[in-house]
């Protein structure tokens, strides 16, 4: 590893490169400009609902400036550089620290991989098929994907997949299959569903229904039902999920197929997209669980690779049928392979990360820190009602909602994931009990200030998590 460069800008001739500030403070939040506060639609036409937006990067960006003729004969720029990226690296431990409410498990090590940071390391193409470009990591990337098949009970000649950027891309490609499998197919969808779900509707230019979700945030069966009873002349394309984004609700895949095969849809006129982001590799290791399984009459599935994995960068893997795949792919002579994905070059490192990590973990080692996220989860979920504030955790779910904090704050503190009343944290590996109680304490001392005149009260979020969670003065 490169060790940092204490350097600081004071330190320097100033003349030509203007410092940081001696009082910057990377850890300090910037009160200044305040957040702006828009309004979005709903799903009532006539209603709108105000939303936050995060602080424009544009207040505090790092200028890009030429170099002068002399530095390198100074080493000014060198040192400016090395003064800004310390900083910043000091302000990344500082975040670090009170991450609570995004998906991303932070917990990990991979200084032995840094040896591969000077090679530019590309997958582009069909991961199957090697191109002229020599500089691939392909064994890597077939031997996580082989993993992943198995994880999903499908032969090594069934299946197609590759790592992709993100875990939007997952579902842009699953979906994309689904509508090329059917042309005219609906796609159906929770109205919890990830918005990349939405997006890959807008993109295709997609017929998309939009289907009720209970209180838990599984979608609601019946009202599924009742809709592919109203479109009965075309195929379905379904997105399942393994884990809702706000309340990590996980909708019950065999409950789905029951509805698609009583209204009279046979296996040959829908297609199911199982997006499984963070729970997907969760799901595997809890006894209980539902499974998601090709053994189904499944399409295809994703996970991210950067959130339970704890992949430094974003990626993701997808995972379809084989005879799925002949519908996009395509032979490319520029780069002597065939291509199905849906980016171009891809991410050759991401890859090797996650082998690292399944070969040094295992099935054991995850199921492990399943183990630990959801003990965690409940004893979060239990701490806040002891404190006398509203929180639901579903089963097989390590994401706790909770009322939203009043200090935006607050919010920002730690990186709390908000919706309209409430907020939620996603307990994931490097989540610890000291962390959780330091989150608590900070939380209760702020609510108590919060609400101490009476003039404001804690919001009612029964319609977000049921009146049985929430402890509000009307359903205490």
């Amino acid at each position: 590893m490169v060790g940092s460069i204490d350097v600081y800008a004071g330190d320097l001739d100033t003349e030509k490169i203007e410092p940081l500030p001696e009082d910057f403070d990377p850890t300090t939040v910037i009160k200044e400009p305040v957040p702006p506060v828009v309004e979005v639609e709903t799903e009532d036409k006539d209603k709108k609902r105000e939303i936050v937006l995060g602080r424009n990067v544009h207040t505090m960006c790092l200028a890009v400036t030429e170099p002068e003729s002399d530095d390198e004969v100074t080493g000014e720029r060198e040192a400016y550089m090395a003064s800004v990226l310390a900083r910043y690296r000091k302000s990344l431990i500082e975040r670090t620290k009170r991450h609570l409410g995004y998906p991303y498990n932070l917990d990990f090590d991979y200084g032995a991989l840094a040896q591969l940071q000077h090679f530019s390391i590309n997958n582009l193409g069909d991961p199957f098929i090697e191109s002229n470009y020599g500089v691939h990591s392909r064994q890597f990337e077939v031997g996580v994907l082989d993993w992943f098949a198995r994880l999903w009970e499908l032969e090594k000649n069934e299946y197609w997949g590759y790592i992709t950027n993100c875990g939007t891309e997952g579902n842009l490609h699953g979906i994309l299959v689904g509508r090329e499998v059917f042309p005219d197919g609906i796609l159906y969808a929770s109205r919890e569903s990830h918005y990349s779900v939405f997006k890959a509707a807008r993109m295709y230019r997609m017929e998309c229904v939009k289907v009720d979700t209970l209180v838990s945030g599984e979608i609601d069966c019946e009202d599924f039902k009742f809709k592919l009873l109203c479109h009965k002349d075309k195929p379905a394309i379904i997105n399942v999920n393994i884990g809702t984004t706000v309340k990590g609700a996980v909708d019950d895949l065999d409950l789905v197929i029951q509805k698609l095969e009583e209204t009279g849809f046979t296996h040959d006129r829908f297609y199911i997209h199982c997006d499984g982001a963070l729970f997907g590799l969760m799901m595997p290791f809890v006894k209980r669980a539902p499974k998601v399984s090709f053994k189904k009459p499944i399409g295809s599935v994703s996970v991210s690779g950067h959130k339970f994995v704890g992949c430094p960068m974003p990626c993701g893997v997808q995972i379809t049928r084989l005879d799925h795949i002949n519908a996009l792919s395509r032979n490319v002579e520029y780069l002597a392979s065939r291509d199905a994905t849906i980016m171009g070059s891809r991410n050759g490192h991401a890859p090797i990360f996650l082998w690292y990590t399944l070969n040094r973990k295992g099935y054991r080692g995850f199921q492990k820190e399943v183990q630990k996220c959801l003990r965690n989860a409940h004893y979060l979920k239990d701490r806040l009602i002891a404190a006398g504030i509203g929180a639901m955790l579903n089963e097989l779910s390590s994401t706790v909602v909770f009322e939203r904090p009043q200090d935006e704050e607050f919010v920002r503190r730690w990186q709390l994931a908000c919706q309209g009343n409430i907020a939620h944290v996603v307990v994931m590996p490097n989540v610890t009990i000291e962390k959780l109680d330091v989150f608590l304490n900070e939380l209760v001392q702020k609510r108590a200030t919060w609400f101490e005149d009476g003039e404001l009260q804690p919001p009612c979020i029964a319609s977000d998590v049921g009146k049985e969670n929430c402890l509000c003065a009307l359903h205490k």
